[in-house]
């Protein structure tokens, strides 16, 4: 069955492209941002400073999702994904992981379920009245859109916390957090959302009810899993340095909870596992997002052609 998109009106829609000029002139303007800071010292433009780093990346792929496959369903109910779905997304995990997370080994494997199933959550109330709002094509695009909103917000507050050390302000740890989270916001929230939301609205049925059969679960699962290992990369490559190169000495501080001061050697091999899992995690995802794409499309192509 063809995704169901509403076609009523809507307000004007932007022109193809503009992602990638909002992108172009954003990242021009944050530059710019940076060097007024960096010569003034001026502490009232760091606001805007986080803000534009940590929505910039986000916000344009969300815009670039909706150009591409999402046009039909209306910029409102994108935008409306974007920033409601990232602030319930962002409130809703913060108070769960308060009160049912606590430092273990399962730590990451808990944020990934709370914070999948919080997007989850947020789509679902944010398109219950849109009844025309169902297919994979659709979910995709919409569930970006909650992703790409709590990753704008999460990225905000990670730049926020790296801002404030206990020398002082530090502009290079703001800009520093803000270019590796933007670098890798493509393959994160908004990318294990839109696999979310995609299965789950090609579930939905046309009275517009949300179904979740086996594999909307496993598809919740599958990509809660995706964002532990994401999260957790840094502890596992430490892990695995040490498991593949300790001395006994170092096995032994270890084993007690210390980790020892490594070799030049290890520092090498841990920047490799760790940079080399988060490739292997971004790899999977996005193998996963363009199976079902193409699934989709061979599905259509097999199907016979409709009878008028």
């Amino acid at each position: 069955m063809n995704d169901t998109m509403n076609h009523s009106a809507h307000p004007p829609a932007p022109r193809r492209g503009l992602w990638l000029h909002w992108l172009v002139s954003g990242l021009g303007l944050w530059i710019l941002a940076v060097v007024v800071t960096y010569f003034t010292q001026n502490t009232n433009l760091l606001p805007m400073l986080i803000l534009l780093g940590s929505f910039l990346v986000p916000g344009c792929f969300a815009l670039w999702a909706y150009e591409r496959h999402g046009r039909a369903l209306g910029i409102d109910l994108l935008l409306g994904c974007f920033f409601v779905g990232g602030v319930l997304g962002v409130l809703g995990a913060s108070v769960l992981e308060y009160y049912l997370l606590h430092p273990s080994v399962r730590l990451f494997l808990g944020v990934g379920l709370i914070e999948e199933a919080v997007k989850a959550w947020a789509l679902i109330l944010l398109v219950r009245r849109h009844r025309e709002a169902r297919g994979l094509r659709a979910g995709l695009v919409l569930g970006a859109a909650v992703g790409f909103g709590f990753a704008a917000l999460e990225s905000a507050g990670y730049a926020f916390n790296a801002l404030l050390t206990e020398r002082g302000l530090s502009l290079s740890g703001l800009i520093e957090t803000e270019l590796l989270r933007g670098l890798l916001a493509p393959f994160g929230h908004g990318l294990w959302t839109a696999i979310l939301g995609g299965v789950l609205l090609a579930h939905r049925d046309p009275d517009g009810r949300f179904r979740f059969p086996a594999p909307v679960v496993l598809t919740y699962l599958g990509v809660s899993v995706l964002h532990a290992l994401w999260d957790s990369m840094n502890g596992i490559a430490v892990w695995l340095v040490y498991a593949l190169t300790a001395s006994g000495g170092q096995r032994e501080l270890f084993a007690l909870g210390y980790i020892p001061r490594p070799t030049n050697e290890q520092k090498h091999l841990y920047t490799l596992l760790s940079d080399g899992g988060l490739v292997v995690v971004a790899l999977v995802g996005v193998a996963w997002l363009l199976a079902l794409t193409r699934g989709r499309g061979e599905r259509r192509a097999a199907a016979p052609p409709p009878q008028w």
